[in-house]
């Protein structure tokens, strides 16, 4: 079933606190940029340094409309628009309720209109949303492996249980207009698998750059853009040093 959560203006937020907006189980934390807060909760999966880094790596134009693929919490749009408040919109797809409708009050507590969360599976995007998009980023689960150790709404979003990699560029690949971008953070020891996806589905790699944890170390991620319907033409940026405690 389609969930949608939409939200209130821009603004500072006029309600009377923030206890209103939260369940049990969830706090509201601060975000790196733009004076916005985002509420978290314990027993769900928790941002990590991923969708920073995701956010800090995609380009924004004044006037985009954006879609957050793997939303999650809506960190990624949310953060996204901290740091490009010239962006127009952003719509975040979320198929666990959950999240969707946490990400939904998120918005709300930070009093913006120009969000919309969607509760939906990426392969069930609705036809209205078919390139709509001059944006679309994503954070995706990546990870590969069992998940009987762990709990299932957590293990859903690490782990490619729900969506595979071919799954997610055709997704993407659907929602971009031409000459759309698509940026989305990923393993770096499946950046072939990456790039073949990515061009199966119109969708041409144009930026690259490698994470490392440290100075000498192996790349562990990896952030890509792609343009949909681009040209051959691929710039690789100067790797980005990913200090636990000092971007973040």
């Amino acid at each position: 079933m389609l969930q949608q959560s939409e939200t209130g203006s821009f603004g500072k937020t006029q309600a009377a606190g923030q206890g209103e907006f939260l369940l049990p189980g969830e706090s509201v934390e601060e975000l790196f940029e733009g004076n916005l807060k985002i509420i978290q909760n314990k027993e769900l999966y928790r941002f990590t340094s991923d969708s920073i880094l995701l956010t800090r790596f995609c380009r924004a134009r004044k006037g985009d409309v954006v879609a957050d693929l793997c939303a999650g919490s809506g960190v990624v749009g949310l953060h996204f628009y901290g740091l490009h408040p010239q962006i127009a919109s952003v719509t975040m797809f979320e198929m666990q309720e959950e999240l969707s409708q946490m990400s939904g009050r998120s918005v709300r507590l930070n009093a913006l209109t120009n969000f919309k969360a969607v509760c939906c599976k990426l392969q069930e995007i609705p036809k209205e949303y078919c390139e709509k998009f001059s944006v679309a980023l994503c954070n995706p689960p990546y990870e590969r492996g069992g998940f009987a150790k762990e709990d299932y709404k957590k293990a859903i979003c690490r782990k490619e249980i729900t969506l595979t990699l071919p799954e997610l560029a055709v997704a993407a690949s659907r929602v971009l207009k031409c000459g759309g971008r698509f940026a989305l953070v990923h393993r770096a020891d499946r950046l072939a698998e990456v790039f073949y996806h990515l061009k199966a589905h119109s969708l041409e790699p144009k930026r690259l750059q490698f994470v490392r944890g440290r100075e000498g170390a192996k790349p562990y991620l990896i952030l890509v853009e792609a343009v949909k319907c681009g040209r051959e033409g691929l710039e690789i940026l100067p790797d980005q040093i990913n200090v636990r405690g000092e971007h973040f």
